[in-house]
């Protein structure tokens, strides 16, 4: 198979319900406070996401997730049950990275903006990102979390995890050529059967408390290293869109796609 449908295969969403990680376990409810399940409508159909809450208002997440309409899940656990822990709060913005380009998919980060603000308490809370454009190391163990798949024909609705570690960029410039180290993270021992998969896409990549990656693309048979992107490369466009919006009232805003 063609590296571009390799990509591919790892980027489209499923159409039906979650699953997990593969190599992964499930996490003890509610262990990753700042995880949200996205919900994604759009003239296909349906697709599901993973993001992660920054600020009240705004979850990060992938690029290649938006949708006409998207919904988002805070304090969850098992996605298809209406635990008394979750908000549901739509998404009223949506604003793709200015540089974001689908067909080789750099530059994959959207920031969403909701139209309430969230509820922080202990099962909603916000993640760290990174205050430096300092890279995390190879060698890095970090944590992800998901609602992806184990594989093609099974899968589960609760929260998943596993323990990844960040890779020398060569490991993942030889298996795809349009892989950048500038503003891409190489994440999964190639030795190892864990890695992120299909419904992962969006969800954070955690070093030491703070979100260094975004689950972008890798092999379409979920066979480490993925691709993640390099929060740290974004953080002057993720503090600069935020503050843009601050003293904006989100109830007034409907459902726009900020294209570049």
């Amino acid at each position: 198979m063609r590296p571009l449908l390799l990509l591919l295969a790892f980027l489209l969403p499923p159409r039906t319900r979650a699953g997990e990680i593969i190599g992964g376990q499930e996490a003890r409810p509610h262990s990753h406070p700042y995880m949200a399940y996205l919900h994604i409508q759009s003239p296909g159909g349906s697709s599901t996401c993973g993001g992660f809450l920054v600020r009240e208002d705004f979850v990060l997440t992938a690029a290649h997730c938006q949708g006409s309409r998207i919904k988002v899940i805070l304090g969850a656990h098992n996605v298809q049950r209406r635990e008394r822990t979750q908000q549901r709060i739509p998404v009223v913005r949506a604003f793709l990275h200015p540089g974001y380009n689908q067909q080789t998919n750099m530059n994959d980060i959207m920031l969403l903006q909701l139209r309430r603000r969230a509820r922080l308490n202990q099962v909603v809370r916000l993640v760290a990102l990174p205050e430096t454009e300092a890279r995390v190391g190879p060698g890095t163990m970090c944590t992800l979390a998901g609602w992806g798949r184990v594989d093609l024909n099974r899968g589960t609705d609760t929260l998943r995890e596993a323990q990844l570690r960040v890779e020398n960029d060569q490991e993942c410039s030889i298996r795809f050529p349009l892989y950048t180290g500038q503003t891409q993270i190489c994440v999964g021992d190639p030795r190892e059967r864990r890695s992120a998969f299909l419904g992962d896409s969006g969800g954070p990549l955690v070093c030491n408390n703070v979100a260094q990656g975004i689950v972008s693309y890798g092999s379409s048979l979920g066979i480490p290293p993925a691709v993640f992107t390099r929060i740290s490369s974004f953080s002057s466009w993720i503090r600069e869109t935020m503050r843009r919006l601050q003293k904006q009232s989100q109830n007034e805003v409907p459902l726009s796609l900020m294209l570049p």
